[in-house]
């Protein structure tokens, strides 16, 4: 019953983890980067913006994953 619920728990954090890294933006900064513009509000402040939430996500959902996969290979469920 528990392995049920864990991989029930699984595939939603492997759909929602595909998801939120589809919706995150490029590391690549283009020219702006060479002229300074890379240092505006945004990019500043990025840990309170929207993209800042999802890179915490992301790092927690992956984080669980990872643990979750190892639970699951046990074999002792």
């Amino acid at each position: 019953m528990i392995r049920i619920i864990l991989s029930i728990i699984f595939v939603i954090i492997c759909i929602a983890l595909s998801a939120i890294i589809l919706l995150q933006e490029g590391k690549s900064q283009g020219l702006g980067a060479i002229g300074g513009m890379a240092d505006t509000y945004w990019g500043k402040n990025k840990g309170r913006s929207m993209e800042g939430n999802l890179e915490k996500f992301t790092k927690y959902a992956a984080i669980l994953f990872f643990v979750l996969s190892l639970v699951l290979n046990l074999n002792i469920l």
